[in-house]
């Protein structure tokens, strides 16, 4: 079969091929047809690389081929042997630009034996600035002068400079360039030839021309654009081409180890099922890789220096510029000191921390975790140990469980289990006058928590219990219900976060850990129940009561939804029995069926409901289609509404939202 190849990928992805076999003749091939190309000022062809013809450039010499349509949502890949020149100057390679709208297109260029592929974009309001991204090899990564190299520039469509990679003879290269997630505006599309061996000129009106630089010397050989990015792989089989034609005409006997190679490759990146999937998944992977660096911000750090030991000076009234006494790397001296051993460095302060001779990082860390599972800490003032904060309730209880804890290698999971299953966390939570008495804030710890479950928790478990939550783990940050114009208010007419767009479908049921906060403008329904704003570090929330929280618990449409998916569930799933649906309720929101009493009030309630959306079936329509997800059409609209209600009121029991 190798024997009848006729180009080194599938041929119906080339968007354009030069055809060169003719030097009477040049021209390219276009969806199989061959167009003529201009060769202007001297431009021929001659001898090229590994035996194959090439365009070869004098002084001020190029070649004209027909447009392309690429644009800056368009993939591609442009793959060419060139031939740098002894001179080391500046070349223009391959383009389509229009010099009369500020160079918008596309180009290759070579500075200082070093390529650049560069995409410019439309014109924006300010006239000093056009949107361009580019890339280029690091600054050791040269061409050699006088030789051939087969390079290949490759494009995925996304608008990014993450989207650009460059491969020099089937190799990657590390690049440099635009910031990796900089991004071309608008469309690079324009109707200008695609132009070979000269830079974009501009002709004045007297017919003057400007701004013109050429490939003065070089050669171009091989010259192919793919319809889609090329992976290393695929640019290897390219660059290998030459071998792959020498062995058209061999025998598998007579192959030699380079044709062996490339006929190797070959099979593999376009025949080998097994092997194009594991390249497709590694690619996958790549795109899940970028999307996560996406959403993350540049961090600037500094490296430790081994020539020289860290110091620091003290300020003479602040003044940075009137250092006086030194001040070398090491910990205040009211804390355990660092051993000699340890690094004066982030190494050593880290060792520091979780030295068995240190007893303040177990103590704070376990007092933390029993502030989530408690309420409050041994010591209340869990982000205060000194002599400002508050003194520990139990003393020798907290010292035993941080040693625990740092004798178990700090394992969380097992401290937590510790703690939950412990006989003081296990208490029933009810209250007597005697302990009222003499433990009104439960420091003594005579009964069990109870308090106020956190924002996030709120919201989850109404997700969780009506069974719309999302438990899928990771991924991007989502945005879910919100009030309208919350946003707008705050932000500046620039910002990118001006306006809130509201995500669907399953974005709208993850848990409140994924949802996208903005410091200055956070969510409503979690500003309300004490969520911190995360523009400081908050080691301990307050918790409030206030009418507010009600509201957004009886009224918020990720709550009413919740509500009438989990009537809905009941009416569905537990029968047509009124206990029964009840029960599945209360075992959903509180671990329990209700007492004879308490299924009284219910019913009680449930009736009324009913009896009022019968009246007003277009209520009860309106309630139900609170919320993204769709009602169940075959269930009765005036039951499911009173169903929905009365779950709703369930939600909104201390014995709901308090843990």
């Amino acid at each position: 079969e190798y024997r009848t190849l006729q180009a080194p990928l599938d041929a119906s992805a080339q968007l354009m091929t030069l055809v060169l076999d003719d030097a009477n003749a040049p021209a390219v091939e276009r969806a199989g047809e061959r167009q003529p190309i201009v060769l202007r000022a001297g431009a021929a062809v001659g001898d090229g690389p590994q035996g194959q013809p090439a365009l070869t450039f004098g002084d001020e010499s190029w070649a004209e081929l027909p447009s392309l349509p690429l644009d800056s949502e368009t993939p591609f890949s442009v793959a060419m042997w060139v031939f740098h020149p002894e001179e080391n100057e500046n070349f223009v390679v391959a383009g389509q630009s229009d010099p009369d709208d500020g160079k918008r297109g596309w180009s290759v260029t070579i500075i200082e034996r070093g390529v650049d592929l560069r995409m410019t974009g439309e014109e924006t309001p300010d006239e000093d600035r056009r949107p361009s991204i580019n890339v280029a090899p690091i600054n050791t990564k040269r061409l050699p002068a006088g030789g051939w190299t087969h390079l290949v520039f490759s494009y995925d469509g996304s608008g990014e400079r993450a989207g650009l990679r460059i491969y020099r003879d089937g190799e990657v290269v590390e690049e440099q360039g635009s910031e990796f997630f900089d991004a071309v505006e608008g469309s690079i599309r324009t109707d200008q030839p695609f132009v070979l061996g000269r830079g974009v000129t501009r002709t004045t009106p007297d017919g003057d021309e400007f701004d013109t630089s050429y490939f003065s010397g070089g050669g171009i050989a091989d010259l192919r654009i793919f319809d889609h990015p090329l992976t290393v792989q695929e640019a290897r089989v390219v660059s290998l081409w030459p071998a792959l034609q020498r062995a058209r005409g061999k025998t598998p006997a007579d192959l030699d180890a380079d044709e062996r190679g490339a006929l190797r490759l070959f099979y593999l990146s376009v025949k080998d099922g097994p092997y194009r999937q594991l390249v497709a998944r590694s690619q996958a992977i790549d795109r899940e890789w970028r999307e996560i660096r996406r959403r993350g911000s540049v961090t600037h750090v500094m490296h430790e220096r081994s020539d020289a030991e860290p110091e620091a000076h003290v300020l003479f009234r602040g003044m940075y510029d009137q250092p006086r006494d030194r001040v070398a790397a090491g910990v205040p001296a009211a804390l355990p000191p660092m051993a000699a051993s340890l690094p004066r460095n982030r190494l050593g302060l880290a060792r520091w921390l979780v030295d068995d001779a240190n007893p303040l990082t177990g103590r704070v860390t376990v007092n933390r975790y029993w502030q989530q599972l408690f309420g409050a800490g041994l010591v209340r003032t869990s982000e205060d140990f000194g002599a400002q904060g508050e003194l520990p309730s139990h003393p020798a209880l907290l010292d035993w469980l941080a040693v625990e804890f740092r004798d178990s290698a700090w394992n969380v999971k097992q401290f937590f289990r510790l703690l939950v299953t412990s006989a003081t966390y296990r208490q029933a939570a009810q209250m007597t006058p005697e302990k009222l008495e003499q433990d009104p804030d439960n420091r003594l710890l005579s009964r069990g928590p109870r308090f106020r479950m956190d924002a996030e928790m709120v919201r989850d478990y109404a997700l969780a219990a009506s069974g719309l939550l999302v438990r899928t783990i990771g991924g991007p940050s989502v945005k879910p219900y919100q009030p309208e114009g919350v946003w707008s208010r705050v932000a500046m007419p620039t910002s990118n976060t001006r306006t809130y767009e509201q995500d669907t479908g399953d974005k709208l049921y993850r848990r409140s850990l994924y949802t996208f906060l903005k410091r200055s403008a956070p969510p409503p329904s979690m500003d309300i129940f004490n969520a911190p704003t995360r523009e400081h570090s908050t080691v301990r929330r307050e918790r409030t009561n206030t009418p507010l929280q009600a509201l957004v618990t009886m009224n918020d449409p990720q709550f009413v939804e919740a509500s009438r998916h989990l009537a809905q569930r009941a009416m569905r799933e537990a029968g047509g029995d009124f206990d029964r649906r009840l029960d599945f309720v209360t075992t959903r929101l509180l671990a329990r069926p209700f007492g004879n009493d308490e299924r009284a009030v219910a019913q009680r309630t449930y009736d009324r409901l009913l009896e009022a959306y019968r009246r007003d079936t277009t209520e009860a329509q309106r309630l139900l289609a609170v919320g993204d997800s769709t009602p169940d059409p075959a269930l009765p609209v005036a039951e499911s509404a009173a169903w929905t209600m009365l779950a709703n009121q369930l939600m909104n029991l201390d014995e709901v939202l308090n843990k």
